[in-house]
């Protein structure tokens, strides 16, 4: 069947009808007004499709906004990384504490917060409802974050010991500023996938400029290389500064949020029910799916956290050099996907809330229906890989040693970040490919999510985490196997994330997804 797009243009004057010399000469000044004005109005509805396609509750609107809200974090911690070298090299390995320990409150940042796709994203839940979710989610991840931050402040030494290479006094401080990033990252997290599930992605863009705006002027202010006379530039005022910075971007973007829903809620009339801002029910409903979400990234997580401790023994420079790697490749480079996952699911959770009020996952669906559900993950896969491979060619060949030497400040670290790079940053196209498919399982069945990070995690990484304490690696053999572990569950991930999907279509379409 043609699409309706394209329609037929009507036909030209026959050859046999002789073309006036005025195009206007059989026609009166009324008609000549109307076809003016239908000009316009065709024009302005131009516009109008032109600007409703960028809206917030659009996939390409929504993009962009995601995209922004990414971009200039990631452009942030590389700017960090690289004024931290310019006060002392051998502190850049220091700052990596910040990721490792952001590593561990990720869970509670993958729990309930990713449980808001299926939950807060269904557009068949009255508003009320969804908004109830939304304060319930910000409130219970506040006070989650807050007692994580205190275990972390208590557990500094020991922290510091296991995550930086040469452990100081210094790095021990920085461990104590850095703690209350937890109570910062769950408030911005929760904030920021709750609001983009109810499509309104300017939050997290709110949040983001607040946040890296202030932390650029100040870092520019008191610790880059054009600070302010009589300031002695130190790494504990970059870690004071940035969480600073984070808590007044996510308690800025909190107002905004609030100010913007009483808004819309006072829209909608005196007649509308008002809800709590926490609710027993509403945290069940989020825990359900919150639980598969929440294991999965604990499970992942702690495996991780485990190789880490064994890259730290290697020695600072090959610690410095993972940092770096990883401060390239989950910075700026890592930044389209993240937008992609981030609209994906939400506009997968949106088509799946409709599915399942309009049809029902108990009937049988056909792959029209299929499609219709997955459409928005299998756009960001297209876009993924067009974005994703040209970037990794170039940056393999031209630019990734230049640049780990720019913000490391060494000549031995950025060979040693090069060649990690043109080992296994291939495997992070598969990456990109994954993630956007994984979309389809975390915005419609949870559950599901679980058992295919189960398989890869439990499957491959384990057994290597375990293999590698008995294989007795030194400095000069350890990425020989690092490149196994983390680049070959990439690939591994791809294969094992396809085949459920494929799976999940296949009961989707026989009507036995309960």
């Amino acid at each position: 069947m043609v699409d309706s797009t394209y329609r037929r243009l009507p036909s030209g004057p026959s050859m046999t009808t002789p073309m006036p010399t005025n195009m206007y000469e059989d026609r009166d000044d009324t008609k000549v007004d109307d076809e003016v004005e239908d000009n316009e109005t065709g024009i302005a509805n131009t516009r109008t499709k032109i600007q409703s396609a960028f809206s917030r509750d659009r996939y390409s609107g929504a993009l962009l906004f995601n995209f922004a809200a990414f971009i200039l974090p990631a452009l942030y911690s590389t700017l960090a990384k690289l004024w931290v070298a310019n006060i002392d090299a051998s502190l850049v390995s220091t700052t990596d504490a910040y990721t490792y320990l952001s590593t561990v409150t990720e869970s509670l940042n993958e729990g309930l917060p990713r449980a808001a796709w299926s939950t807060i994203g269904n557009l068949q839940l009255p508003p009320n409802t969804r908004l109830q979710l939304t304060s319930t989610l910000i409130i219970f991840q506040s006070c989650a974050g807050f007692i994580l931050s205190l275990c972390f402040l208590g557990l500094a030494p020991r922290l510091a010991k296991v995550f930086i290479p040469q452990a100081r006094e210094i790095s021990t401080k920085y461990v104590q500023l850095t703690a209350f990033t937890a109570l910062s990252s769950t408030l911005e997290n929760s904030v920021s996938l709750s609001t983009r599930a109810l499509d309104k992605p300017d939050v997290p863009l709110i949040i983001s400029s607040i946040k890296i705006s202030l932390n650029i002027i100040l870092d520019f202010m008191f610790i880059s290389t054009f600070h302010i006379k009589g300031v002695q530039p130190s790494i504990l005022k970059q870690a004071t500064i940035r969480l600073v910075c984070e808590l007044s971007g996510a308690i800025a973007g909190l107002i905004y949020f609030i100010v913007v829903s009483k808004r819309n809620h006072q829209a909608l009339g005196p007649q509308t029910e008002r809800f709590q801002l926490f609710s027993l029910r509403s945290l069940r409903k989020l825990a359900r799916p919150g639980a598969w979400t929440f294991s999965e990234s604990a499970i992942r997580n702690a495996i991780y956290l485990y190789l880490i401790h064994g890259i730290v023994t290697m020695g600072n420079d090959y610690a410095t050099a993972w940092g770096v790697f990883n401060t390239i490749r989950w910075g700026i480079v890592m930044v389209p996907v993240q937008s992609l996952e981030a609209t994906s699911n939400a506009f997968v959770g949106h088509r799946w809330g409709q599915f399942r009020a309009l049809v029902g996952p108990s009937t049988p669906a056909t792959k029209k229906g299929i499609f219709g559900v997955t459409k928005p993950a299998l756009i960001s896969v297209l876009i993924s890989l067009i974005v994703e491979v040209p970037l990794c060619i170039f940056m393999s060949f031209w630019a990734v040693k230049p640049f780990a030497k720019y913000l490391s400040g060494s000549d031995v670290v950025a060979t040693i970040t090069s060649h990690m790079w043109r080992t296994i940053d291939w495997c992070y196209i598969c990456y990109a490919v994954s993630t956007q498919l994984a979309t389809i399982l975390l915005a419609t069945k949870p559950r599901w999510y679980l058992y295919q990070s189960l398989v890869s995690n439990l499957g491959y990484c384990l057994p290597w985490a375990i293999a590698i304490t008995k294989i007795g690696i030194t400095p000069d053999t350890a990425w020989k196997y690092h490149a196994y572990i983390f680049g070959g569950s990439l690939v591994v991930s791809l294969v094992i994330t396809t085949v459920v999907v494929a799976l999940w279509c296949q009961r989707v379409a026989a009507g036995r997804m309960k």
